[in-house]
């Protein structure tokens, strides 16, 4: 007979009694002859020479308990188990919680038997070091995932803060969300009692809406592994680990983000990274092609031929500029003065700056949107919009992004609160926020 320990706490985390088939509380019985599957009895299944199939009475046993001391007298398995759980739930520093759960020990016990058999165990201590030298090797050897490091006191955002928001309310303390996925499930519960008069139709619909609430548990849980795996907790931080790829690669990524729950982080990681080097090597081709086409034979030709086309490209820009100088000031004396002055830069020359007065002051030509990331993304009125206030494609998403979870959030939206959320101009907030009010995008509080 031997005495072996389950370091299960929850009777549901075990295998059902095999005779009676109730929850197993220690101490129990496991049967060291029948296999490979655990055959289990719970102590009166035992007295009683329980036999089943192949399992006999007279066949050799072990006596499954944790309540014997592990690490110091005092402390018993089982406890220090519990321990271990209450402060994977509570959080590290939060004995006084720890306790509570625990009910068996004190505050002060539970921080200093952690302390000292747990975080200053030399044992532990020479563990560890041998633990980062193998993780040493094998980062050097393979392709591993960027370890997470712990820290000793996790970020604790206020409710409603925008470290918050950014987080989209996950608590890293508690490693769970202010919202969760189905966030009501518990009230379809809250009015259900078993009892013994219920009828076996009445039975049956209580335990399949249980059953009902422990899938939407799982989900839950799915929800949260993917988000956890994935690193989608801070998604500003994501956002711009998307921008440094390619636009062709950025696409690429927004299509397959769908099914990246079917795969690992690794290796959806590494399908994206394989095909950014795909969108590269095909660069890289396209260019040795224009090198052959233009006849270049040598890498050293190549050079020179970049760098007349970089002196090609800039002179072909600043005539861009002239054209756009042209088209939207039509006052003949600021055009004759910038050209004066652009012809003293050229000739090195320090430019003299005269005033012109004028009867009005002029408004700012339309932004042009050629080329500005993010412009694709805008419809027409959008676009004009962008070009009046004079605001880049990229930064108007941004903007609108932030006042439709405002207006999500709240059921509504006053000019204040956009102006406090968008720390520009004034008089730009407003204009977007009166297009986002005509356009239908947000609603007036």
């Amino acid at each position: 007979m031997d005495r072996l320990t389950s370091f299960g706490n929850d009777p549901f985390d075990k295998p059902p009694c095999r005779g009676c088939s109730s929850y197993l509380v220690e101490p129990y019985i496991k049967c060291a002859e029948c296999g490979p599957s655990p055959f289990l009895l719970c102590l009166q299944c035992f007295t009683r020479g329980y036999e089943y199939k192949k399992h006999q009475s007279d066949h050799k046993y072990e006596i499954m308990t944790s309540d014997f001391p592990v690490l110091e007298p005092g402390w018993t398995a089982q406890e220090e188990m519990a321990l271990l759980e209450a402060v994977m739930d509570c959080g590290f520093g939060n004995w006084q919680d720890v306790a509570y759960q625990m009910r068996t020990k004190t505050k002060e016990e539970c921080e200093g038997h952690y302390m000292k058999n747990f975080i200053n165990n030399p044992l532990f201590a020479s563990t560890l070091l041998n633990l980062r030298q193998m993780e040493d090797h094998l980062s050097r050897s393979a392709d591993t995932a960027i370890p997470f490091k712990p820290t000793d006191d996790p970020p604790r955002p206020s409710f409603d803060s925008q470290l918050s928001r950014d987080m989209a309310g996950y608590m890293p303390a508690r490693a769970d969300f202010m919202e969760e996925f189905d966030n009501y499930a518990e009230w379809d519960l809250k009015d259900i009692d078993f009892v013994d008069d219920d009828s076996d139709i009445l039975h049956a619909l209580k335990v399949a809406v249980v059953d009902i609430y422990h899938s939407r548990l799982k989900e839950r849980q799915r929800r949260k592994k993917i988000i956890r795996d994935h690193g989608l907790i801070n998604l500003r931080k994501f956002q711009i680990l998307e921008r440094r790829y390619p636009k062709e690669v950025q696409d690429l990524y927004d299509v397959m983000r769908r099914f990246a729950r079917v795969v690992g982080p690794i290796e959806h990681d590494k399908f994206i990274e394989s095909h950014a080097l795909e969108f590269e090597l095909r660069r890289e081709i396209h260019r040795l092609q224009e090198y052959r086409r233009e006849g270049i034979q040598s890498f050293c030709g190549a050079k020179v031929y970049e760098r007349v086309k970089r002196t090609r490209e800039d002179e072909r820009r600043k005539r861009n500029v002239l054209c756009d100088v042209l088209q939207y000031i039509h006052d003949a004396r600021a055009c004759q003065q910038w050209l004066h002055k652009q012809a003293a830069i050229d000739a090195g020359i320090t430019p003299v700056v005269t005033t012109i007065t004028t009867s009005g002051r002029r408004s700012a030509p339309p932004l042009n949107l050629t080329g500005l990331p993010g412009t694709e993304k805008l419809n027409e009125r959008e676009k004009e919009l962008c070009q009046v206030v004079r605001l880049v494609p990229g930064a108007y998403l941004e903007y609108k992004q932030a006042l439709l979870n405002e207006c999500r959030r709240q059921g509504g939206l006053r000019l204040a609160q956009a102006r406090s959320l968008i720390k520009i101009d004034v008089n730009k907030t407003r204009k977007i926020y009166d297009f986002l009010i005509k356009e239908g995008y947000i609603n007036k509080a």
